[in-house]
């Protein structure tokens, strides 16, 4: 056996794995510095201008779903120039005509109801003696406010409603965002205009008849909500541009 040279060490055990292990630290650091670059692809992976607040991308897709629903009206257009050049029986085109009206394609226009809701003033304060002074949920308008409203004048026989500047169809949702209201894709700030065709008479009593209504008007004279009720001899109400495909189905 051949001995080690005088004054040299045999490396201990312990060195020996201290430095495999920073070897692999070092290895797992670029690892890191590879994967990051990769994601960012550019970018600052940190900046905050790439964290869009749920608004912003509300915002972003409202503008998004109006564009594109102004490509389907010229598209539904040309579909119906096609389908008059084609010959058809009257029997054919009464029928088509019949069932579009029912799933809300084609405008409407005959008596009807207008129904305006707004948020109270700001600083609001109660009106009434005895009444607390109100929080911030008592002082906007509710998701359940405008469906009261449309689910009322339903009940009252309306042929076709349009929140805004939509048509409703049996697929349409009424959803609110915050104080912002998100129907079809697109985004809608207070006040809420809400037009129905159909018997005035039946439409209001429907209206004055309903509980959630009932609730409301309390808090219009409370703290001084919105509230306007217009009954029209002639009202128009737009035939609905939007997809009437039926993308999911949702769970509760």
């Amino acid at each position: 056996m051949i001995p080690h040279p005088r004054g040299s060490r045999r490396p201990s055990r312990t060195r020996i794995v201290g430095r495999a292990l920073t070897c692999a630290v070092f290895v797992l650091a670029g690892l890191l510095f590879y994967i990051s670059a990769r994601t960012a692809q550019g970018t600052d992976l940190r900046t905050d201008d790439s964290l869009l607040r749920l608004g912003d991308v509300i915002q972003q897709r409202s503008a998004q779903n109006q564009q594109i629903q102004a490509q389907i009206g010229g598209l539904h257009d040309r579909v119906d120039g096609l389908a008059g050049v084609q010959s058809q029986s009257p029997s054919d085109t009464a029928r088509a005509d019949v069932l579009e009206r029912s799933a809300g394609l084609q405008a409407l226009r005959g008596p009807g109801l207008t129904v305006t809701l707004d948020d109270a003033p700001p600083n609001a304060t109660a009106r009434i003696p005895g009444v607390p002074e109100p929080g911030v949920n008592d002082l906007v308008i509710h998701q359940q406010d405008i469906q009261a409203v449309v689910n009322a004048l339903w009940r009252g026989g309306a042929e076709g409603i349009q929140v805004m500047d939509q048509r409703l169809i049996a697929t349409s949702a009424v959803r609110c965002v915050g104080n912002t209201l998100l129907l079809q894709g697109r985004v809608y700030s207070p006040p809420y205009v809400i037009r129905a065709v159909g018997r005035t008479d039946r439409l209001r009593s429907a209206v004055d008849a309903d509980p959630t209504i009932r609730n409301y008007l309390q808090y219009v004279a409370a703290y001084g909500l919105g509230w306007k009720v217009q009954e029209a001899g002639e009202l128009t109400v737009p035939g609905y541009e939007g997809s009437v495909d039926l993308g999911a189905a949702g769970t509760r």
